[in-house]
């Protein structure tokens, strides 16, 4: 199929186009319609009547942009007019929920007439929370911004100007840097004289480039003082005093090159004439002034941008006006001025020298991905965008006297977390809690690059004091591959030269001797770093554990049982894993650990998830799922899942816990109410135990893969000591969320 068809199947496929309207409170019942329309919804009225901003209280307007073309210039098909120009804007919607939440409606306006464009949006701001301009052809692109700005009291922003302008403004900075050029010292060529050219010009000064530096073309060549031909206010104010007439005169010992033309401008002669090291920007869509492979050939030691996904450095819009809106919206400016867009770049520029998570990689099919040459500004898909840049524009909002609203930006960019799923504002009061008091957590595989990572993460967070188990010569190798520095709350213990190692061994030997450990085999086994990690945290020399990212988990997990082995009365550990589906959040176990089971085995299990849930702040119900409805089905299986009920109520009778039953009815308010009103729920429950292993480990498989469910563990629960054992494959993340669960556990205990 070619991609022209797959297009339109995809556009055309029910429901026609990109975007639908989902209601966000409930509408089932005539009580329902009552508070949603008539009579309820004359109350939130009367309170906008008295005070306008509490629009923003009862309605979407402090969520929702308007994203507005009349398609004179739609994204390099031209002036194909308003209708056609509606699946962009449609897609500019979905961009703006997927990246950053925001709800956005299309309006495509059918008129080429500024003044028209202009007092039709001004009509429409008691409906938004802000105005994305799209596709306007300059120069009245420009008018009709500027007019908007000073007439409306919310942000207004032609993201075909400042998009590119924000974008490519960070991945100049970085190259800069990388050159060790000075933007104030650089000369700059701009080829094209567009929105999006003459915002690059402007944006470029606000980071630093000094005017008399920009040379800007067109189509005619260049735009010197005195020109007449072709000429507008705006070219006008990059007119240069120079002797240079055409782009390739103009390019002749320039530092920097920005394309916004058209493909093919520029050849591998011109650029071979540019400065040492220089810095090629190729933006134009989707084939660049000059393409990737003849701009390497012809300046091996250039450092390049396209507007590409194939070729590295994307500068793409995506990376800005979501997440500029978000930081926005949220503090309800009534403008984005030059400084939100400013920390807007620099925000971007800052992350991309930050360790980059696995699944980002795994997305672009690539081995790493570290700040140099090749990647000077983030992913579009790199999640972190949104807690880096949308803080930075509200910040920059606040601090320049915009912003409507104060926000406490830590709180803050905890509510943009929760905003990328459940498991991430769960996750984060975990953090908050291991950060009130670090613990000294044993990272086995130490030599392992996601090891390496994750420990630099967890210090430089705050998470816990991690001490990776390794020989310093490879660690410190593999910190240099890596470009990262390991700080100082990062501690390296080799196992092999350690001075604990006669202590361990002798401690070995005590505890396994007759377990048919000899001397010598307790030598060997301290050589293990499992068996080191465990008897590091035996001995109070570490207060938790990781290990198992590259081995089976019943390896993996051998070590800790022999020598921390499990809560005293205890008979057995079990893997927790902690699903979120949408905002619900489910306990699932145990999957990992216990292939025979039994009623008192089930209760451990069940009580030990409680406590786990208790640390995420969830106060736990618990069903015991079976194939029977209380006492429905009468078989051994069923009878063991009914005895795991009644030894837990005896053990611990605070909790709240029912069963057996089914998964549906577990979960289904009315089945379990309204079928089996006696039931001790009475809600949904969170916790669910399995009567096996089998059914909890198939049971948050398939949940994970066709419901699209985050999932967090093993979290191995029943433990002396805190202990955690990966799952092969498992990213960086995995290790530093296991890694803090594993503090939180020790500060408990403590």
């Amino acid at each position: 199929m070619t991609l022209k068809q797959e297009a339109l199947d995809y556009h055309s496929k029910y429901p026609a186009g990109k975007l639908e309207i989902t209601p966000t409170k409930p509408c089932l019942t005539q009580h329902d319609l009552a508070l949603a329309y008539t009579p309820g919804v004359a109350e939130p009225c009367l309170a906008i009547e008295k005070n306008p901003d509490d629009a923003y209280k009862y309605t979407s307007k402090g969520n929702l942009v308007a994203v507005i073309t009349n398609g004179t210039a739609v994204l390099g098909l031209g002036d194909i007019g308003a209708l056609a120009g509606k699946p962009v804007m449609e897609g500019k919607g979905l961009l703006f929920k997927r990246f950053a939440d925001i709800d956005a409606i299309d309006i495509e306006l059918n008129t080429k007439d500024p003044e028209l464009i202009i007092q039709t949006v001004k009509l429409l701001e008691p409906t938004f929370g802000g105005i994305n301009l799209e596709d306007i052809k300059a120069p009245e692109c420009f008018i009709i911004e500027e007019r908007l700005k000073k007439m409306m009291n919310i942000p207004v922003f032609h993201d075909d100007q400042h998009g590119t302008a924000i974008i490519s403004g960070a991945a100049m900075v970085n190259a800069l840097e990388l050159i060790g050029k000075r933007i104030a010292d650089v000369h700059i060529v701009i080829n094209g004289a567009g929105a999006a050219a003459v915002a690059c010009g402007r944006f470029y000064i606000a980071l630093g480039a000094v005017r008399e530096n920009i040379v800007m073309c067109d189509s005619k060549g260049v735009i010197f003082k005195g020109r007449t031909s072709g000429m507008n206010p705006y070219k006008e104010e990059f007119a240069s005093d120079t002797s240079a007439r055409t782009l390739a005169e103009a390019m002749v010992d320039s530092d920097i090159f920005v394309g916004l033309s058209v493909a093919g401008a520029v050849t591998q002669e011109m650029v071979s004439q540019m400065a040492t090291q220089p810095i090629i920007f190729a933006l134009a869509n989707p084939n660049p002034e000059i393409s990737y492979e003849d701009a390497r050939a012809a300046r091996p030691d250039a450092i390049i941008a396209t507007g590409r996904s194939d070729y590295p450095n994307q500068v793409n819009n995506v990376l800005g006006f979501p997440f500029i809106f978000r930081g926005a919206l949220d503090v309800r400016a009534t403008q984005i001025n030059e400084e939100m867009k400013v920390a807007a770049a620099r925000a971007l520029a800052a992350l991309a020298k930050e360790d980059v998570p696995d699944s980002v990689v795994r997305a672009y099919g690539m081995e790493s991905l570290r700040f140099g040459p090749d990647y000077l500004i983030p992913k579009p898909v790199d999640t972190r965008i949104l807690l880096w840049e949308a803080p930075a524009v509200a910040q920059a909002a606040m601090e320049t006297g915009v912003a409507r609203v104060q926000l406490d930006l830590v709180k803050y960019r905890e509510t943009l977390e929760a905003r990328l799923g459940k498991s991430r504002e769960l996750m984060r009061i975990v953090f908050n809690k291991a950060k009130l008091a670090p613990k000294r957590i044993a990272l086995a595989e130490g030599e392992n690059e996601k090891m390496i990572r994750a420990a630099h993460q967890l210090a430089e967070e705050g998470l816990a004091n991690p001490i990776l188990l390794g020989s310093p010569t490879v660690i410190k190798r593999k910190c240099d591959d890596m470009q990262l520095n390991l700080n100082a709350g990062v501690v390296i213990v080799d196992p092999a030269t350690s001075d604990k190692h006669g202590a361990y061994e002798a401690r070995m030997y005590e505890l396994r001797s007759r377990k048919g450990v000899t001397p010598p085999a307790a030598h060997d086994l301290v050589n293990d770093h499992n068996y080191y990690a465990s008897l590091m945290v035996e001995q109070g020399d570490a207060d938790g554990m990781i290990a198992g990212l590259t081995s089976h988990y019943s390896d993996a997990l051998r070590p800790p049982l022999q020598i921390i082995k499990t809560l005293p009365g205890a008979t057995t550990a079990a893997g927790v894993y902690l699903v979120t589906i949408r905002n619900r959040v489910l306990f699932f176990a145990d999957a990992t650990v216990n292939v025979d089971m039994d009623s008192l085995k089930l209760a451990e299990i069940a009580i030990r998830t409680a406590r786990l849930a208790r640390d995420f702040d969830i106060e736990p119900r618990i069903a015991f799922l079976s194939f029977s409805n209380f006492g429905s089905v009468r078989h051994p299986q069923t009878d063991m899942v009914r005895q795991a009920v009644e030894m837990v109520r005896q053990l611990a009778p605070e909790l709240i816990v029912d069963g057996e039953m089914q998964a549906n009815t577990a979960l289904n308010a009315d089945i379990l109410n309204g079928t089996y009103p006696f039931n001790r729920l009475q809600q949904p429950a969170n916790v669910l135990i399995f009567p096996s292993m089998e059914a909890a480990n198939i049971a948050y498989k398939l949940v994970q893969q066709l419901a699209n469910a985050d999932v967090i563990g093993p979290i191995l629960v029943g433990m002396r000591k805190p202990v955690h054992i990966m799952q092969r494959g498992d990213e960086v993340k995995d290790i530093v969320n296991l890694a803090a669960l594993a503090v939180v556990k020790a500060q408990r205990q403590e």
